[in-house]
This record gives structure tokens, sequence and C-alpha cells, in this order.
């Protein structure tokens, strides 16, 4: 095999692992839906409901076309060096902005978590917050402009501050989410048993908006694998 098609063959599999990762997420999603909280929804609620599932679906098999429209692409593009390279290029770049190298902007929600005299922001409400953008498809997010990637993490010190990435964050605590507004808004936002209720029941304080043009900062750590190697077959 000459190294551009092996180099060509190598950005496929990507492709591939990226839209499966995708896909996977999506189906998880659906798979963990309180079947309670569906049980005790009104009928327009539960109407509702169904519509955003049935969106879901919809969305799930246009990614399974793209992935096929770009497989096809790529297959073709193998006949040029000079197509091959932009490829390689547009791979990298999204690649990127998957894996937090790149400053992104898009549409998504804004969560303003802050601490009140009765209640105090802990790790564990970001934490909850974080799984439940993740799970309603998010793209990128960030707190208090501290992106978050595959190992970041965020832990309570002494009572006092918030620890993300290794930064001490202070209330209030903005998490920005890159991704489909209504998806996003709609997975946080369930009556009863929706984030939100549940943090606002708790006496938390807790803001929700959609906005247009949120920009993501790039995450400015080092993104390396120590421990992780390549299979060579």
């Amino acid at each position: 095999m000459k190294k551009g098609e092996l180099t060509i063959t190598i950005i496929i599999g990507l492709v591939c692992l990226i839209f499966t990762a995708v896909i996977f997420v999506q189906f998880k999603t659906i798979n963990q839906t309180d079947i309670t909280s569906l049980e005790n929804m009104r009928e327009d609620e539960l109407r509702t409901e169904i519509s955003t599932y049935k969106q879901k679906y919809e969305e799930i098999q246009d990614k399974i076309d793209e992935t096929k429209l770009t497989l096809e692409e790529y297959e073709e593009a193998l006949t040029t060096d000079e197509n091959t390279s932009a490829l390689i290029s547009q791979e990298l770049e999204e690649s990127n902005n998957l894996i937090g190298k790149n400053s992104v902007t898009g549409s998504g929600v804004i969560v303003t978590l802050t601490d009140t005299r009765a209640q105090k922001i802990i790790a564990e409400d970001i934490l909850l917050l974080l799984n439940e953008l993740k799970a309603a498809g998010a793209e990128a997010i960030s707190i208090n402009n501290q992106r978050i990637v595959y190992n970041s993490y965020v832990v309570d010190l002494a009572d006092t501050y918030i620890s993300v990435n290794g930064e001490r964050l202070v209330s209030p605590y903005v998490v920005k989410a890159i991704g489909n507004p209504t998806y996003l808004e709609s997975g946080l936002s369930k009556k009863q048993y929706g984030y939100i209720d549940t943090k606002l029941t708790e006496g938390k304080d807790i803001v929700l908006e959609r906005k247009n043009d949120i920009v993501i900062n790039a995450y400015s750590g080092k993104l390396e694998f120590e421990y992780v190697k390549e299979v060579n077959e």
C-alpha cells in the first residue's frame, strides 16, 4: 500500500470512530430514559418528549447518511495527492475541535450556578450538569472559560473553591455548552425530574438561557496519552 493510501485509510478509520462515538452517545441517551418519569408525565408533556426523541432518531440517521457520503468522498480523493492532503487537513481541524485544541463557536446554552447564603454550589452539582449536557449531545463545554476535555476533572477544595483542570474557580460558575439548543435545553428542563427543577428544589440558584454565537476557548493544558499505545497490526 502506498504512503498516501495508508494515510487516508487511517483518517477514514478515525472519522468512522468519531461518528460511531457520536451515534453511540445518542442511543445511550435514549436507552437511559427514566421510564418512571415518562409514566408520570402529562399527555402534552409526553407528546413533547416523544417528538424530541423522534428528532434524535432522525438526527442519528442523518449522521449515518453523512458518514456514508464522507467515505465515498475519501474513496474518490485517493486518486490525487492534492485531494488527499486537503482531506487530511480538514479531518485534523475537526479532530482538534472535538478534543478541545481549537477555540470554537456556535449555538447552545449557558447555565449559571451561583452560591447563595443558604446553599453553596459544589463539585457534584457541576459534574451532574456536565453529564446531562453530554447526554443531550453537547459538542463543546467550558466552565468559567476552562475547556472540558477527556481528562478534565472537577473537585471541591476545602469547601471554598471548585477546581477544574487544576484551576481554582469561584461562584458564579458559568457553564457554556455548544450543541443543538433544543436538545440541550429540553435535557435540562424536564418537569420534576430534570436537572433545573431538581436543583431549584434543593434551593440552588441556577439560570438557563439559550445563546447564539457562544465562544468556547481552546484547552490551555497539554493533551497527551501516557499509557495508551497504538496497536500495530
